[in-house]
C-alpha cells in the first residue's frame, strides 16, 4: 500500500508574480483565483497579506520540471531562399 502524499510548490503555470497563489490553488484544488483574492483581503483587511506571501516565496520551493513530460514544440520557420537561389528562379 503506497500513499503518495501531496507536496506544496510554487506553480510555473499559474504564475502572476511567483506562482505562491497558483500553487496554493493546486494544492487545494481550487482555482488560484481564489487564493490571489484571499491574499488581498488579507493584505487590506489583517495587513498580514504581503508579509504571508513573501515568506511563502521564500521558502515554498518552485515546481520541478518533469522529467517525463516532453518539452514545448517549437515550429521552425522555412529558411528564406539566398539571393543566389531566388535569382535563378525567373
Amino acid at each position: 500500500m503506497s500513499t503518495e502524499t501531496q507536496k506544496l510548490y510554487r506553480s510555473r503555470d499559474e504564475r502572476m508574480i511567483g506562482g505562491v497563489c497558483g500553487g496554493l490553488g493546486e494544492f487545494f484544488g481550487i482555482d488560484p483565483t481564489w487564493m490571489r483574492l484571499l491574499f488581498v483581503l488579507l493584505t487590506i483587511f489583517g495587513g498580514s497579506g504581503v508579509l504571508v506571501y513573501l515568506v511563502m516565496l521564500l521558502i515554498v520551493p518552485e515546481e520541478p520540471l518533469d522529467a517525463t513530460s516532453s518539452p514545448p514544440v517549437q515550429e521552425q520557420a522555412e529558411p528564406e531562399p539566398s539571393a543566389e537561389e531566388s535569382e535563378g528562379e525567373d
